[in-house]
């Protein structure tokens, strides 16, 4: 894995096609306590980005692709409660104190970001008021988000939570095409690959997406609203949300203001 080692020759100074949303809210004053400090670097399907009970090296903002926060029991068994895209940074809970985060994270679709060694935004986080607050605020829909997926695993059918974390991946990613394997799916909603395949094919049945192996395409993203659970509406609300509105995020975004190439 390459989360924590030196980079490779061919993950320098690779082109970011898609800005992250924390560093484009933040004031140029405030980025530039962060930006000088961040290599951007590839980030393969696979690429540890932090282990349990290990103080990370490195945390990373995102520009592309998905990292999934999962917790392993014992018995090792694991399940997903969180899904980062570019609206946020991985190693943020690890800024907040000294309690061991017991969870681990790694790319789930491979994608692009900006790698910043930890001590350096340990120092960021600790000494400006701005890029602390923009920080909490991703850290807080995080908590009231995976609150939210604990009641979901609890309360709503396998066909409502696979339509959820279907959405929610479109939303961070910015495309209806998702490289998921089977395993994947199946570990995100906590149940059986034989489960997964029955529900994928119902709603592919029903013209909302199309499912072949390692690969989902949303054809209908309202009928596939419909088919998840309330929690979708809680957590889009808590994303669009984040850092103000979607509103002022969309408008920097087109109007490039604010703007920080990496």
């Amino acid at each position: 894995m390459w989360g924590n080692g030196p980079l490779r020759a061919e993950q320098r100074m690779l082109p970011v096609a898609i800005e992250n949303l924390l560093l484009r809210s933040l004031s140029k004053p405030a980025v530039d306590l962060l930006l000088p400090f961040c290599a951007p670097l590839a980030l393969p399907r696979g690429t540890v980005l932090y282990e349990p009970h290990r103080s990370p090296v490195y945390a990373y903002f995102l520009t592309s692709g998905i990292a999934s926060i999962v917790t392993t029991m014992t018995d090792g068994a694991t399940t997903e409660v969180e899904i980062i895209g570019h609206e946020g940074i991985i190693g943020s809970f690890h800024l907040l104190g000294n309690a061991a985060v017991q969870t681990n994270c790694f790319m789930q679709l491979g994608g692009t970001g900006l790698r910043i060694e930890f001590g350096r935004l340990q120092d960021a986080f600790q000494g400006n008021e701005e890029v602390r607050t923009r920080i909490l605020e991703f850290v807080q829909e995080q908590a009231l988000v995976i609150s939210q997926i604990a009641a979901c695993h609890r309360l709503h059918s396998a066909e409502q939570r696979l339509s959820l974390w279907l959405l929610m991946a479109a939303d961070r990613t910015q495309s209806e095409t998702l490289a998921f394997t089977q395993e994947f799916l199946a570990e995100m909603m906590g149940t059986r690959r034989t489960t997964v395949t029955a529900v994928a094919m119902s709603l592919q049945g029903r013209g909302l997406i199309t499912y072949q192996r390692g690969s989902i395409r949303i054809l209908d993203r309202p009928g596939l609203e419909a088919a998840a659970c309330e929690c979708y509406r809680v957590t889009h609300g808590l994303y669009t949300r984040l850092y103000h509105t979607q509103d002022q995020q969309l408008g920097r975004m087109a109007t490039g203001n604010n703007s920080h190439s990496a």
